[in-house]
């Protein structure tokens, strides 16, 4: 018995074949090999066409289940994560209307702001837990005041994961979590947002049928089957946004804990139990996979623009010619903890919505020209980039969260132990690594809405845990200090 996962995102669709009862990944693939494009006509535009998406995801499943020489009758479940706030229109014959505006579309920007200022910023933020934002709900009343003729053909709007599982199973249908992802869901009254919709000019009809997160959400069409070389009947059982979707992979879903990433950019998703908010919007609040209305599960995200690729320019300008990463850790490593004086703030890479919005870039203070070297400055950078991701988490415990440990795959900045060790260290918590990926969790998330699996635990007991990183206290008034003249420059 297998599970498919697949992870649509701006970059690639991926898609992965995990084997139910071992819970091994039997094959993964992903297209397109390079980068897909994303459109730009304007000035902070940024559109994808679905169909490339769908393209791209045929190519993936093909090459998995060739790769993995298992039958299409031994697929037993499908799970579908995607790229968040994304805007797909459809019509009544379910053909999309245009390009999907995608997440890092940023036209919708002045619909959100002045959304939340005519209709509330309290009402707003106790009944979306957000600010209107650049999201998708704020993205359609874009196309509505631009494109008027187009938006009154609109039938359906969907998420990016919504047009996929619509494409497999003929069926237009959401989740609670994707709508509250895209600003369509009022958590006071554990409805659709009639409010917003009524501010926008919105119908409720264009939203599609509301299905649990772990759910038969529809079952593979005959078209389907033929052009995935699947068969007909496979159900579709979970979908998610990624960043919930990365919780659900590395096996966060209660209070307290943390599921992490650091790439280019850098994500601190928390669970709260509790339905709350950060007054000032620093952060975003979403369903998380497992939220209901008697048993709250808040995803808190927070976003730091400015992460891996900080470490990256570091590599490029400042480091020795030809240096590898990990010997780039292993000269930083030669300085002690708190860089010798010198702090970087890491924020060179757009406005940070931690810090409302402000544009403050990258700032490098506390530097002598006796004392610091290259070593200095690389060390500077990684404690600079860990001390943004604590800044954030003071944001969340802010909001009642209690955070005692942080899950994160083995990749990228989590390879480096200068970058583990200060962040146990300044955050007190226990860094767990794991080795796992989205497409991977999303067909596990299929066989939990499948009844595959009776449970989270069941469904990860097999998730390989590579390293635990505890704080050592005896270094732990070392990082406060070095943080605490970090955030002095803020």
């Amino acid at each position: 018995m297998y599970l498919l996962g697949f992870d649509i995102g701006s970059s690639s669709v991926k898609a992965s074949l995990v084997n139910a009862e071992s819970g091994k990944c039997a094959a993964s693939a992903f297209y397109p090999k390079s980068e897909a494009p994303i459109k730009a006509m304007q000035p902070g535009w940024a559109e994808q066409d679905p169909q490339m998406w769908w393209d791209n995801l045929k190519l993936a499943t093909q090459a998995v289940m060739t790769e993995s020489g298992i039958s299409a009758d031994d697929v037993s479940a499908i799970g579908i994560s995607y790229q968040m706030h994304g805007l797909v229109c459809i019509d009544k014959e379910q053909q999309v209307l245009r390009p999907s505006i995608i997440w890092c579309d940023s036209r919708a920007v002045p619909y959100g702001e002045k959304a939340f200022k005519e209709i509330g910023e309290e009402h707003c933020l106790k009944h979306l837990l957000n600010s209107p934002g650049n999201f998708t709900a704020s993205k359609l009343a874009w196309v509505k005041e631009n494109e008027p003729a187009l938006f009154e053909r609109i039938d359906k709007i969907m998420l990016p994961g919504d047009y996929i599982a619509m494409r497999i199973t003929g069926e237009a249908c959401t989740t609670v979590s994707g709508l509250s992802e895209g600003m369509f869901w009022d958590f006071q009254n554990n409805d659709v947002a009639r409010f917003l919709m009524d501010y926008y000019g919105f119908d409720r009809s264009i939203i599609p049928t509301i299905r649990p997160t772990f759910s038969e959400q529809g079952r593979m069409t005959a078209q389907a089957a033929a052009e995935l070389g699947l068969r007909a009947g496979i159900p579709v059982t979970y979908r998610a946004g990624d960043q919930p979707n990365n919780a659900l992979s590395l096996n966060v879903f209660n209070p307290g804990e943390i599921a992490s990433t650091a790439g280019t950019s850098g994500v601190v998703y928390g669970v709260n139990g509790v339905t709350d908010y950060d007054p000032k919007s620093r952060v975003n609040t979403f369903a998380h996979v497992n939220h209901t209305t008697t048993d709250p599960r808040l995803g808190v995200l927070l976003c730091i623009n400015g992460t891996g690729i900080l470490n990256s320019w570091m590599k490029r300008t400042v480091a020795p010619e030809n240096i590898s990463y990990a010997e780039m850790n292993e000269l930083a490593a030669q300085v002690p903890i708190g860089s010798e004086g010198v702090s970087i703030l890491p924020f060179g890479n757009g406005a940070e919505r931690m810090l409302q919005n402000r544009e403050v870039g990258c700032t490098i203070s506390g530097v002598s020209f006796n004392t610091h070297s290259k070593a200095h400055l690389l060390r500077a950078a990684q404690e600079g980039i860990v001390f943004s991701f604590k800044y954030g988490i003071e944001i969340m415990q802010g909001m009642g969260m209690d955070i005692s440990k942080i899950h994160a795959g083995n990749a990228n900045m989590f390879l480096s132990p200068i970058f583990r060790n200060t962040l146990a260290g300044v955050t007190g918590a226990t860094i767990e690594l794991y080795d796992t990926d989205g497409s991977v969790g999303a067909a596990k998330g299929a066989g939990m809405g499948a009844g595959i699996y009776k449970d989270h635990n069941e469904a990860f007991a097999t998730l390989e845990r590579l390293k635990v990183i505890e704080p050592v206290e005896a270094d732990r008034a070392a990082y406060a200090e070095a943080y605490e003249r970090w955030k002095s420059n803020l």
